[in-house]
């Protein structure tokens, strides 16, 4: 019985990762190609934020780091081990998002 119901969870991480996988790759296609990095985000599981070749940039959160890795792997993207340098100045930000972050440090 034990091992019926490690098959259903293999199984259910299995089509989680297919899942952020397809979504992945719409954001590559949607953007012109696209690059990653996964962060792991405690009991929630992992952040996998994606940044597009137009600088476009987004997030997906997988409920493990385990199950991150597998959709960035399924979806062909290349990987970086942290969100600096090179890759964190492709993204590109616009007015909402001057407006947010100016927003969060004077208390809006």
């Amino acid at each position: 019985m034990a091992d019926t119901q490690q098959v259903e969870v293999d199984q259910k991480a299995e089509r989680k990762a297919a899942r952020l996988a397809r979504q992945i790759g719409a954001f590559a296609k949607a953007h012109g190609g696209a690059e990653g990095q996964v962060a792991y985000i405690g009991e929630r599981g992992a952040r996998i934020v994606l940044v597009g070749a137009d600088g476009g940039w987004g997030d997906l959160v997988a409920p493990t780091y385990g199950i991150a890795e597998q959709a960035v792997a399924k979806s062909g993207i290349t990987v970086h081990e942290s969100f600096d340098g090179e890759f964190a100045a492709k993204v590109q930000t616009g007015p909402y998002e001057w407006k947010r972050m100016a927003g969060i440090q004077v208390g809006g």
